[in-house]
């Protein structure tokens, strides 16, 4: 069905069915508690998010040391306590501690900088970035940032590939999004290192750079680092790599001005009228995946983010453009669960895992703030309240909440979470009491 049709009835849906529950209705559990409706049938929270993000940042405050590390920054799988699921020996650094400092960093600040321990974090998920998780200083993406490894490993071996990366492959984008945080880490603590890992990173990208065009990103969703063969013509995630040049750039780079104009070309010319169609230029994001014609909602989810944060100054038609990315993901990968209007992740994975629920929640609040939607507004509350049901009262968070379940990936469990929640609460902050 075309979009414009069928982006009305998604709404209709989503906004009515939850009218379904009453109180009167059969228990419905959601992830470790029981669902609470209000009256109108719409989700409330279990406890308020302020309290249970507290909980959460606690939690993770008492996690065990590794080799200097908090536990759950050298590995990927976790169980509710704070012990390595055994069966999962990969890990995903460059994505789940990038998102990590970026939560942890935006959390301690709206704590107005006082828990102190939120910022210890984020340190240490920097320091393992950029001496642990580094490939050889050799070949075509040399001191390069990884996207899998394998867990408590220090520093990783040059064959430490894992999920569907192949053992020497990395992948670029996800560079981008740890060199970002990076510079945002240099920004609150004034370590050159972290800077200088960032700038590192941010020009072996550049020298490994492409014309985009309709069938390619400007860089392969998967490169072997030591001859950079691709793999994968099409990455959907390029936001945060444009972020990193935009951001060096503003630091005084400007090496790095003419690659986010390039960059910036590409999806303004054929990204973003790809959402307007079959989204082809929307495939490939997950490192669990090589499935080349798998689109994804986080990387478009992440590009409405931008937009909406950058506006004219990035973007003249960022109305037109956001809106077409949004009806992108609802038309793709919303549904309803439990009476609840929720993100998936993927077309070969609708479940509404954390990192990419929240993103949906966050995203469809920011735009709901920029462009005065009431239902985008209620869409966002709703699926944030359902990612929140996943935290246990302890503090533990499960992977999602569409079951019960303790820890998990620590990318959908927290460290890709936190971060949703803080950018919803400065988009509406009374949700933050």
């Amino acid at each position: 069905m075309h979009q414009r049709f069928f982006i009305p009835c998604v709404l209709l849906c989503l906004l009515f069915l939850p009218a379904m529950h009453s109180s009167a209705d059969t228990p419905v559990m959601l992830g470790n508690h029981r669902a609470r409706f209000d009256s109108n049938g719409l989700l409330l929270p279990w406890t308020s998010w302020r309290d249970a993000l507290q909980r959460e940042v606690n939690w993770y405050a008492h996690c065990p040391m590794e080799h200097g590390y908090p536990r759950f920054v050298t590995l990927t799988f976790m169980d509710g306590t704070y012990a390595p699921v055994k069966r999962r020996t990969d890990m995903i650094p460059a994505m789940q501690l990038g998102m990590g400092i970026l939560s942890y960093l935006k959390y301690y600040h709206f704590t107005h900088r006082r828990y102190a321990p939120a910022r210890t974090i984020a340190i240490a998920m920097g320091s393992y970035l950029i001496h642990e998780d580094l490939t050889p200083d050799t070949g075509k993406y040399p001191r390069f940032i990884r996207s899998t490894g394998r867990t408590m490993q220090f520093p990783q071996t040059p064959d430490c590939g894992s999920q569907a990366d192949h053992p020497y492959e990395i992948e670029p984008d996800k560079a981008g999004i740890a060199a970002y945080a990076l510079v945002r880490l240099y920004e609150e603590t004034d370590n050159a290192d972290y800077l200088n890992a960032a700038l590192h990173n941010a020009r072996v990208l550049v020298r490994n750079m492409q014309q985009g065009d309709g069938t390619h990103s400007p860089w392969p969703f998967r490169a072997d680092y030591r001859t950079g063969a691709a793999r994968g013509p099409v990455c959907a995630d390029q936001s945060f790599t444009l972020r990193l040049f935009n951001l060096l750039d503003s630091r005084g780079y400007h090496e790095f001005r003419a690659p986010a104009d390039a960059l910036w070309h590409w999806i303004k010319t054929y990204q973003i009228p790809s959402a307007a169609r079959r989204g082809t230029l929307w495939t490939q994001f997950f490192e669990d995946y090589d499935m080349e014609k798998n689109r994804n909602s986080w990387s478009a989810d992440n590009l409405i983010k931008y937009l909406l944060q950058k506006r004219r100054a990035l973007d003249p038609d960022w109305r037109k453009d956001t809106a077409v990315l949004v009806r992108f993901v609802t038309a793709n990968f919303t549904s309803i669960r439990n009476g609840v209007p929720i993100c998936g992740e993927q077309d070969d994975d609708r479940e509404p895992w954390g990192g990419a629920c929240s993103t949906y929640g966050a995203t469809m609040a920011m735009y709901a703030a920029a462009t005065g939607s009431k239902p985008y507004k209620l869409l966002a509350r709703e699926a944030l309240n359902f990612c929140m049901y996943a935290i246990s009262r302890d503090g533990c968070p499960g992977q999602t909440a569409l079951y019960t379940v303790r820890g998990g990936w620590q990318e959908d469990a927290s460290t890709d979470v936190i971060h949703n929640f803080m950018d919803a609460i400065a988009a509406f902050p009374r949700w933050g009491r």
